[in-house]
């Protein structure tokens, strides 16, 4: 039984007998039944056993890569850069690493660190081209420090699959690759442009010289020019003034004499302007109070006609206020007394109906005792006529009809001695009855009978009586007449 102590930068894992997975400690026992492969720094030794552990650095290291890249513009350069990465110190990523990129208690040993700088490098490479890809020349100079976080937010996502954490990232200048010549053409540019612009600058420093030495040589000679011409301006000026001195004397006498002249008349002029405007004021001032005064009279004449007008106003609102009211007041007794009117009339008419139902109900009583009476409905009924003379009614209206209509009737009557022993008075009284017979179809249906059989008289002619059978046109009572 070995106990082994871990350094501050080291880890300890065991695996094996009674460990399920991968335990990571600091300290542990290593029991005389396990077997244990480590690295002390001096020497490897390996006992036989069935329990087995190993030594993790989580001591960053640092590596340089320099890597050849394309830009979208399909611009090739080199980019180096020195990572400073080591395992992250967090019981998840520590169990990563252990797992993932420990090799038989290697992992503190060079061939140990070559093997994750060759898997972090592969990382590195293809995440930096995909960024680069993406990227122009220009964005990746003006854009250096967006360009370095991107490449660290990728790399590092990919390295947490490995318990890997980036401490550190330095992205050195930009190279050309072999057979390019992009950023030496680039720099000889800026240095041809700087230097350009500083021969530029000193010819213009040296042009700007030459001509304010030149613009001062021909400024003296302006100036003493004009010094010369001004002298022989200042001379003739001089003689000028002198004379106009003298004509400004001569002038000056004369105008003082005009002036004094031209005073006297203007103070005269004045003294009756003075006097005339006084008067004008005078007038004036006159003419306000007058008419300050009639103003004040028709002022004092209109508010006595307004407050006689705003009496009138009062009074006549006064009366038609209390006309108003009475109106109102009148009207309102009319309506209450209109609706006290209707109200009892309608309960008079309300109370005669109800007397006038109880009044016919009562009939009805009566008339249902009478029925019974009588011998039931049809007596009541025949009663009921009898006493209203119904069916005398009935017949001066059947009558009256029948006298509207004015049928024509014929009634023949062959007589009292049809009853004889005469042989023919059967033919004879066919033949008796046989005219009025045709002439009744004649009238009441418009068929004539053939001439071979009977002459019909004309319209309106009656037809002569013959033997005992008489035809005639009226109403006759009696035997012997046509009706």
């Amino acid at each position: 039984m070995v106990y082994h102590i871990a350094d501050a930068n080291e880890y300890l894992i065991i695996t094996g007998g009674g460990v399920d997975d991968v335990k990571i400690v600091k300290k542990a026992w290593v029991m005389p039944w396990q077997k244990a492969s480590f690295e002390d720094g001096w020497s490897s030794m390996e006992l036989l056993t069935i329990r087995q552990y190993a030594k993790i650095s989580i001591s960053p290291f640092d590596f340089e890569i320099s890597l050849q890249a394309m830009t979208i513009e399909k611009l090739q350069f080199s980019l180096p850069a020195v990572f400073t990465i080591g395992p992250d110190d967090h019981p998840k990523a520590l169990r990563k690493y252990a797992l993932l990129l420990t090799e038989g208690g290697q992992a503190t040993t060079s061939h140990g660190r070559n093997h994750v700088q060759n898997i972090v490098k592969g990382i590195i490479e293809g995440e930096t081209r995909v960024i680069v890809s993406g990227m122009t020349m220009e964005e990746i100079f003006k854009e250096r420090q967006i360009f370095k976080t991107k490449i660290i937010e990728n790399v590092q996502s990919e390295l947490d699959q490995f318990g890997l954490k980036i401490y550190n990232a330095n992205v050195k200048e930009l190279q050309d690759t072999a057979g390019s010549e992009y950023f030496k053409f680039l720099s000889r540019k800026a240095h041809e442009g700087a230097s350009n612009q500083a021969k530029v600058d000193v010819a213009n420093a040296r042009m700007i010289g030459e001509i304010g030495e030149a613009e001062k040589r021909g400024r003296a000679r302006q100036e003493i020019s004009k010094i010369d011409a001004q002298t022989a301006v200042l001379e003739t000026q001089r003689k000028s003034e002198k004379a106009t001195a003298d004509a400004e004397l001569t002038t000056t006498q004369t105008r003082l004499n005009m002036g004094i002249n031209l005073a006297q008349i203007q103070a005269q002029r004045e003294a009756e302007a003075k006097d005339a405007e006084l008067q004008r004021t005078v007038e004036t001032k006159r003419a306000e109070m007058e008419l300050e005064r009639m103003r004040a009279i028709d002022l004092v004449h209109a508010k006595i006609e307004k407050e006689s007008a705003q009496e009138k106003a009062d009074a006549r609102y006064y009366a038609d206020t209390r006309g108003a009211d009475g109106t109102r007041y009148k009207n309102q007794q009319d309506a209450e007394a209109a609706y006290y009117r209707a109200t009892k009339e309608a309960e008079a008419a309300f109370y005669a109906k109800k007397k006038e139902a109880e009044g016919i109900a009562e009939m009805a009583k009566a008339y249902g005792h009478m029925s019974e009476v009588l011998g039931g409905p049809q007596g009541l009924l025949q009663y009921m006529m009898l006493q209203n003379n119904t069916y005398e009614k009935l017949a001066k209206q059947n009558a009256v009809a029948l006298k509207e209509m004015q049928p024509k009737i014929t009634v023949w009557n062959t007589g009292a001695e049809s009853s004889s022993s005469d042989s023919t008075a059967p033919i004879r009284n066919l033949f008796q009855s046989l005219p009025p017979l045709l002439d009744t179809i004649n009238q009441q249906t418009g068929i004539a009978p053939p001439r071979w059989l009977a002459q019909m008289p004309d319209q309106g002619r009656e037809v002569a009586p013959t033997g005992k059978g008489k035809s005639s046109q009226g109403l006759v009572n009696g035997d012997n007449n046509s009706r």
